[in-house]
């Protein structure tokens, strides 16, 4: 693959560069993500300057710049030698990282970030900039979580709450052919049953019960017309944490994408609880595909 020949239904790769060993393993992926895609990879580093310019002076900012330029020539160069082919744009903004790696992902490229970034609370399960850049999403983004050479479980798994998600489904679905391997689609409904559902139930009315099974098969057979030569399982089960189930499944994934639960015209996060969990704890890759009108995400 010489990396010219864009795949339909997905655009550039754009991935954050800080000099951390997550951002290092997120750039790994997104290199290899592109290599996919077939489309280049844009590498971004905010050496935040603009910010940081009262209190600096004009040597100490020119330093930053240079120490900015040179980490991008060391990541390209690395880069380079894993993929000789691949495309590579460097982007150096004297802003900060999330407004640098929006602007570079424009209207449809996927944004790529490590899940913890080189601030000083090491604590903290997703870094800053990964948070930022999740919450305001209006493109793909991917937290890379896992190591920088993950044992391939052979499968991409996307999280189905309800229809409206067809969006993620579809996005999944293109994931899992460039990786050719099958999707499976997992809903997982909670466990403890509210009091009218479980009179619903008692009654005999068993929408409740079934209405994940029809979502579930709805889904499965849209994604199987689009793509048909993809291998497609569905599965819906019970658990009392939905994000535990989902982030236990990660364990055998490749790559599990989710929904943003974010409603058309709405300008709050994108991050709700799970999703939340999801990017702090999952044992894969997390792509997050908002919502942006019909087809994509998922209400609250």
């Amino acid at each position: 693959m010489d990396g010219t020949t864009a795949r339909p239904g997905l655009g550039r790769v754009v991935v954050g560069v800080d000099g951390s060993p997550s951002a290092h393993t997120a750039v790994l992926w997104a290199a290899a993500e592109a290599t996919l895609r077939g489309n280049t990879l844009f590498l971004v580093h905010g050496a935040e300057t603009d910010r940081q310019a009262p209190f600096l002076s004009e040597a100490e900012i020119g330093r930053s710049r240079q120490e900015g330029r040179e980490l991008l020539d060391r990541t390209a160069d690395t880069i380079a030698v894993r993929h000789p082919e691949l495309p590579v744009v460097k982007e150096l903004t004297d802003g900060g990282a999330p407004d640098g790696l929006r602007r570079a992902a424009a209207q449809t490229g996927t944004i790529v970030v490590g899940h913890r970034g080189l601030g000083g609370f090491t604590s903290l399960l997703l870094g800053s900039v990964g948070l930022q850049v999740a919450a305001g999403a209006t493109t793909p983004v991917v937290v890379v979580r896992g190591t920088a050479e993950p044992d391939k479980a052979g499968v991409v798994l996307a999280a189905v709450r309800d229809e409206a998600d067809v969006g993620c489904v579809r996005a999944a679905a293109r994931e899992a052919v460039l990786r050719k391997v099958p999707l499976r689609l997992l809903h997982i409904r909670n466990a403890g049953l509210s009091a009218r559902s479980r009179a619903a139930l008692r009654n005999g009315d068993d929408e409740v019960a079934h209405d994940p099974v029809r979502v579930l098969s709805s889904l499965a057979d849209r994604v199987r017309e689009e793509f048909p030569g993809l291998t497609v399982h569905a599965e819906g089960r019970q658990s009392r944490s939905v994000p535990g189930a989902l982030v236990d499944a990660s364990h055998r994934a490749d790559l599990l994408v989710v929904g943003g639960r974010r409603s058309p015209g709405y300008l709050g996060p994108t991050i709700g609880r799970t999703t939340l969990s999801l990017l702090q704890h999952a044992h894969c890759p997390v792509e997050l595909i908002p919502r942006q009108g019909p087809g994509h995400g998922s209400t609250s």
